[in-house]
């Protein structure tokens, strides 16, 4: 059992983007995996959609509806993130947050 949100660590895991919008990705500090912590997306608006836990990797994976968001990092120490991204229909973002 998982503390938090209950979703997968660092997202469920996937091969193709098939006909869904993806976003993907991972969180970097001074070179190696933030593994603690969340990433969240938020809509156009800035409204909390959708929160995963970063797994080990710092990996984290969202099936998104098409089009803009914002992806936002939150890990302990303060450390905070925000990166604009675009998710389009059978296709894959790829993100590297470095914080």
């Amino acid at each position: 059992m998982s503390a938090g949100c209950g979703a997968p660590a660092g997202g469920a895991p996937v091969t193709d983007a098939g006909n869904q919008a993806i976003v993907q990705g991972k969180v970097i500090r001074d070179g190696a995996p933030v593994a603690v912590g969340y990433a969240r997306l938020l809509n156009a608006g800035g409204d909390f959609v959708a929160e995963v836990p970063l797994g080990d990797d710092g990996g984290f994976r969202f099936f998104a509806a098409p089009g803009d968001w914002t992806l936002r990092v939150l890990a302990p120490g303060g450390i905070t993130a925000d990166r604009g991204v675009s998710a389009a229909t059978g296709e894959i973002s790829d993100l590297e947050v470095s914080v």
